[in-house]
C-alpha cells in the first residue's frame, strides 16, 4: 500500500509493480498482441485479471498512476488507470493521457477504469467524437457508450449532436468506430423506450435498423 505521496515511497511502488510484471510475463499473449498490430515498447503479456488483482494490493494514488503511466509499457499505463483516484482525474490530466493514448486497447482500458467515472467524462465524449482523430473518435464512442450504461440521459442537444455523430461514423470507412459508434447507438436505446425510438428514426434515415 502506498499511505502518502512521499517520492521515495511512490518510487519503491512503482518498482515493485514493475518487478511484479516481470514475474508474470506471458511471452505467448505478448507475440500474440504484436501479430495482432498491438505494438507497445515493452508488453509483458499479462492478463487484465491479474493486473486487477495486483492493483487491488495497493492503495489508489494519483502519483503512483501519473508515475506508471510515463512508462511506456502496456501492463504500467493498464495500472496507471487502475490506480488513479477517479476524483483526482482533472481535466487538463485527461487530455494529457488521450493525447498520450498508444492505442485502441488503452483506450478501451483508461474508458473503462477510469474516464468513465471522471466528472469531466461528457464533456469530453462530445468533443472527441466530434473530433477528425481516428482514436479521439473511438475513444468517444466508447465513453458516451458507457455513460449511458451508467444510465445518464442525454439532453435533447445532447441527443441530437451524439446521433449526428453516430450516423456519420456509421457512415464513414473505420471498422472500428463504426462498431464504436454502433455499440454507443444500442446503448442509448437502453435507457428506454422513446430513445430507442428517436435511435430508430434516426437510423432510418441513413437506411439501417436497429435490430
Amino acid at each position: 500500500m502506498v499511505h502518502s505521496d512521499n517520492i521515495n515511497d511512490i518510487k519503491q511502488a512503482a518498482n515493485d509493480i514493475r518487478r511484479q510484471f516481470r514475474s508474470l510475463m506471458n511471452g505467448v499473449a505478448s507475440q500474440s498482441m504484436r501479430e495482432k498490430g498491438t505494438v507497445y515498447h515493452i508488453n509483458w503479456g499479462i492478463q487484465l485479471p491479474q493486473l486487477q488483482k495486483m492493483a487491488a494490493q495497493y492503495q489508489k494514488n494519483s502519483q503512483l498512476a501519473i508515475t506508471l503511466w510515463k512508462d511506456n509499457v502496456r501492463e504500467s499505463k493498464i495500472m496507471a488507470t487502475l490506480l488513479m483516484p477517479h476524483e483526482e482525474m482533472l481535466p487538463d490530466m485527461m487530455e494529457l493521457w488521450m493525447q498520450q493514448m498508444p492505442n485502441r486497447e488503452m483506450a478501451e482500458m483508461a474508458v473503462i477504469n477510469l474516464f468513465q467515472y471522471a466528472e469531466s467524462a461528457p464533456m469530453y465524449a462530445y468533443q472527441w467524437m466530434a473530433s477528425e482523430g481516428e482514436l479521439l473518435q473511438y475513444t468517444g464512442f466508447l465513453l458516451i457508450g458507457r455513460l449511458f450504461m451508467q444510465k445518464r440521459q442525454p439532453d435533447d442537444r445532447g441527443i441530437h449532436e451524439f446521433l449526428d455523430q453516430a450516423l456519420a461514423a456509421l457512415q464513414g470507412s473505420s471498422l472500428p468506430i463504426k462498431k464504436a459508434a454502433w455499440t454507443a447507438v444500442l446503448r442509448m436505446t437502453e435507457l428506454d423506450d422513446t430513445y430507442e425510438m428517436i435511435a430508430q428514426k434516426a437510423l432510418s434515415s441513413i437506411g439501417m435498423k436497429l435490430f
